[in-house]
């Protein structure tokens, strides 16, 4: 292993501690949905956007999946890792050809939207269509918190020139 990669196994590491971390020490119960609203997505957004799209998956469904095991939500660790991994590759992706701050936040609002559609969908599996409509307006509104922190975080860390080498890197 050369010291690049290495260097990307730290970063990815650190970004899904960050991740779980994130999710975990600000968490917002919402009792109709049994799940909680949390900062989590804003760091996933941070880690596509300045490592890329492995490190968007990997980092957002692991980090993701780890706080839903450690905060009493096993049973959502399975969906989350996917919804959270995709939301991750999503921004990476899209964020790949156009980096400016308007196209920032659409794409944020894709990837919120993605979220809210499959939390939507893993409750239907799991509860039924209508129970899990009630989760929407909670994830609705993370969403819209992610995308604001988001928007802060990565405006602010693309600014430096260590985060911007990471990107080429």
């Amino acid at each position: 292993m050369n010291e690049n990669n290495l260097k990307r196994l730290v970063y990815i590491s650190l970004m899904t501690a960050l991740i779980t971390v994130g999710t975990m020490v600000i968490q917002i119960p919402t009792p109709a949905t049994k799940g909680y609203i949390n900062i989590g997505d804003s760091f996933i957004f941070l880690t596509a956007a300045i490592l890329g799209p492995l490190a968007g998956f990997i980092s957002g469904g692991l980090g993701s999946a780890l706080a839903d095991l450690l905060s009493g939500y096993a049973v959502w660790a399975p969906w989350t890792f996917v919804i959270k991994g995709v939301e991750g590759l999503i921004v990476a992706l899209l964020l790949r050809k156009n980096r400016n701050i308007l196209f920032r936040i659409i794409t944020f609002i894709i990837a919120s939207l993605w979220m809210v559609f499959g939390y939507y969908m893993g409750g239907s599996v799991m509860y039924g269509f209508k129970a899990s409509f009630g989760d929407v307006p909670g994830n609705v509104v993370q969403g819209i918190a992610s995308i604001v922190i988001g928007t802060v975080l990565v405006e602010a860390l693309s600014r430096i020139k260590y985060f911007r080498d990471l990107k080429r890197g």
